[in-house]
């Protein structure tokens, strides 16, 4: 195996995208990602069965063409990682079953790794060849996770700093959606309804931001509130006979969201003196989130990263990059022994 550019294929099965990742070191050679979310757009989220099923049905066909737009064989790879957790049990437990049979199969060494770390790892796949500077802090937002970590080394020393205690940011977009008639996924939706939309026409909360919070929960997140409060402003603005103004709604509660994000990210870069801050996950592609990334970092001269906006949501490829990472640094390979674990904390790194 090359110690300096370990060729690795990754797999991710966590929620309701099979993804299939295969990296050179820091090289990106394939990410194919199948996305199940049409079967559960019915059901208004995800359905952790009709998940787990869809991972059974995607992983071969996503296999392989990995392998094909790579140009690689199975027997050239050098090892296999795998999505442990945290996440849905029965999609975890695809995943983990798929690379155990390739990794005995082929006699390969097998990496089972954590997915919020792997967020973390999307981000030495640049293609600007910039290198992230160590210790960082590093915000996840996806529709299953919302952590603030603090990362001081990639494969090594992860802290978690706080974390919502309720939904989570995605998971909040998906349920104010639905209550203002938009289809599933609500980010998407949400973004697009709230153009030309006023984000100070409504106050909503932001949560944990109280003086009394601070002491327990600096860096812990919660929406649940802000879901219940823009759900009664809407109830009571339609039995008040008017209309709902959807633009101004959609552009406030996104506000909200990103707001509380950054003003306790960038907390945490200034408490930790740290001014370096990376964004990962799926809601990283909502478009106010990144402009006020953007703006706050700038004027707190803090150093902004967001990976390329593919490997922000789930994807195979940032977890074989954690897989290349680890093997670069020495780590010995996983055991067998190890299972799916659907809440593997943050500073678990290698299972």
């Amino acid at each position: 195996m090359s110690a300096r550019e370990p060729l690795v294929l990754g797999i991710e099965t966590s929620c309701d995208e099979t993804g299939i990742g295969i990296v050179r070191g820091t090289t990106l050679l394939a990410n194919v990602i199948s996305s199940s979310m049409d079967e559960h757009a019915r059901y208004g989220g995800v359905v952790p069965e009709v998940a787990a099923r869809a991972h059974l049905e995607a992983l071969v066909p996503a296999l392989k063409q990995a392998l094909a737009e790579s140009g690689v064989t199975l027997d050239e790879l050098d090892a296999i990682a795998v999505t442990s957790g945290p996440g849905l049990s029965g999609a975890l437990m695809v995943g983990v079953g798929a690379a155990k049979a390739l990794a005995v199969s082929l006699d390969k060494p097998l990496y089972a790794v954590n997915h919020l770390v792997g967020h973390v790892g999307a981000d030495v796949l640049r293609e600007d060849d910039s290198e992230i500077e160590l210790p960082t802090i590093a915000l996840l937002v996806s529709g299953g996770h919302t952590s603030l970590l603090l990362v001081r080394d990639l494969v090594s020393d992860v802290e978690l700093l706080g974390e919502t205690i309720d939904d989570a940011a995605g998971e909040a977009f998906d349920k104010v959606a639905r209550l203002l008639g938009l289809p599933y996924p609500g980010g998407p939706e949400i973004d697009r309804v709230a153009i030309g939309g006023d984000p100070k026409a409504i106050r909503f909360p932001r949560g944990l931001s109280q003086q009394k919070d601070m002491a327990e929960h600096r860096y812990d997140f919660s929406f649940s509130g802000l879901k219940t409060a823009v759900a009664r402003w809407v109830e009571q603005t339609r039995d008040s006979g008017a209309e709902v103004p959807m633009a101004d709604v959609a552009a406030s509660f996104r506000e909200s969201v990103a707001d509380i994000l950054l003003t306790k990210a960038v907390a945490a870069c200034i408490d930790h003196g740290i001014p370096r801050l990376l964004l990962g996950g799926g809601v990283v592609a909502n478009a106010r989130v990144r402009e006020l990334a953007a703006e706050r970092c700038a004027a707190a001269g803090i150093e902004l990263r967001i990976p390329p906006l593919k490997l922000c949501t789930d994807n195979g490829a940032m977890i074989a990059a954690l897989g290349a990472q680890l093997i670069m640094a020495g780590h010995e390979p996983s055991t067998l022994d190890f299972g799916a674990d659907s809440t593997l904390p943050a500073t678990v790194i290698q299972a």
